[in-house]
């Protein structure tokens, strides 16, 4: 019974790491609307001043939070759920790895 505990706890840490990673990348979402609006506009925005689709903001954002412009801007906050967002896929593989893995194990 302690490995069926031990086994529903990784999955569930996973689960909870992947979604701890979109509440991040919603916080910086936030973040950079509000302190950073400029910076917003170039990833809300096309060349044209138009708005862009929620699927393209969605890639944009993406690209500018793995680019060193980020960094650059030198929020403390704003670095805090960057580096949040960049650490917790890891780590929600490697609770799922481990859960499979242990599963693979008793089996």
């Amino acid at each position: 019974m302690p490995l069926g505990l031990l086994y529903l706890g990784l999955l569930l840490a996973g689960v909870a790491s992947f979604l701890l990673h979109y509440v991040a990348l919603g916080r910086l979402a936030s973040r950079l609307r509000q302190q950073h609006p400029d910076k917003w506009k170039i990833i809300a925005q096309d060349e044209r001043g138009l708005a862009v689709s929620p699927p393209m903001r969605w890639m944009r954002l993406q690209n500018a939070l793995r680019s060193p412009v980020m960094p650059a801007l030198e929020d403390p906050v704003l670095n805090r759920w960057r580096r949040l967002w960049r650490i917790l896929p890891l780590l929600a593989w490697a609770f799922l790895i481990a859960a499979f893995a242990l599963r693979w194990i008793t089996r």
